[in-house]
């Protein structure tokens, strides 16, 4: 059995977690029953929108402790669920929370743990799990020793959401109980991505437009946040225009960034460093608007302008408009 921990907040699911469950299906196969699992208090809308994937069962782990995330409450809540459905893998999207919480529940398993999956395959009976290394240049094919169960973290936009099987009808729902001392929890939650009135979780964004350094100057990243106003989309940049202070730090996009896997995802005056790439590369469709038509953006591009941005990103504009 694949087990799934999905990520919802507020009742309201991360869509990461229907990556996670494409990827839990993929390892799978045929025959091996995948199960998901959420975690909260007042979960029943996630459940109930996970029970329309080609599932087994969706488990709600319900406890007072956890309506606010904590690592502490968390690893507890999954260790228990896991040490009680025994699964072959246990399969996370690769989000701020899991990156928290997911080490600390392999070390409290003592199991393996690969992340940032990017891909699956099977060598000799056995799965392999394919990961970036040295931001994105190679990549390692990982084969998990030890007991099971093996802890998965699957990178966002590595696995299309859109192709998660449905089943012929709604899976059934059932309750865990989570057992949780209090008094063990030592962080205080917090709400995510509230620091700032600009804040984004970029990785949650269907449409973005991100600015290069092609942009030139500060003053001109207003000409990107029209289009990016006119594409109903959010304003993101890569490393050099955050370094320099002109878009804040959780704009990012990258290896030093956010990695995001949005429907549509414009490039404007970015070259395409590989650092950038592997944070966006899962992207749906990629328009890609640079002047120098050998930038290596064009290679990973759908559709490609090559073409002054100041030139480009008006037109466009007026046309969406219309």
């Amino acid at each position: 059995m694949i087990l799934v921990i999905a990520e919802q907040r507020n009742d309201k699911l991360n869509r990461a977690s229907w990556e996670a469950v494409v990827a839990a299906q993929q390892l799978a196969g045929e025959g091996i029953p995948v199960k998901v699992a959420v975690l909260g208090q007042g979960v029943s809308t996630a459940a109930s929108e996970l029970a329309q994937a080609e599932v087994a069962e969706v488990i709600t782990v319900e406890h007072e402790a956890l309506a606010s995330y904590t690592s502490d409450a968390f690893v507890q809540a999954a260790a228990g669920l896991v040490t009680a459905t025994a699964p072959a893998h246990v399969v996370f999207a690769h989000t701020y929370q899991t990156r928290d919480f997911a080490p600390a529940l392999a070390a409290r398993l003592d199991r393996a743990l690969v992340t940032d999956v990017i891909g699956l395959k099977v060598a000799e009976g056995r799965p392999l799990f394919a990961r970036p290394m040295f931001q994105g240049k190679l990549l390692a094919d990982v084969a998990l020793g030890g007991p099971a169960p093996h802890l998965v973290t699957v990178q966002i936009g590595a696995f299309r959401a859109d192709t998660v099987q449905k089943g012929p009808a709604p899976a059934p729902v059932t309750s865990a109980t989570a057992t949780i001392d209090p008094g063990t929890v030592r962080q205080t939650p917090e709400a995510p991505f509230q620091e700032a009135k600009q804040a984004v979780d970029l990785s949650q964004a269907e449409r973005i437009v991100a600015v290069g350094r092609g942009i030139k100057t500060q003053e001109n990243i207003a000409v990107a946040q029209q289009l990016a106003d006119a594409f109903g989309a959010e304003l993101a940049a890569s490393r050099p225009i955050c370094d320099n202070g002109w878009l804040p730090m959780e704009r990012q996009i990258g290896s030093s960034g956010q990695t995001v896997a949005p429907k549509l995802y414009v490039a404007v005056g970015i070259s395409g460093a590989i650092q950038h790439l592997v944070g966006m590369k899962g992207s749906r469709t990629i328009v890609a608007i640079n002047k120098d038509a050998d930038a290596p953006i064009f290679e990973v591009a759908d559709y490609g302008i090559a073409g002054d941005l100041f030139d480009v990103a008006p037109a466009l504009i007026a046309e969406l408009k219309k």
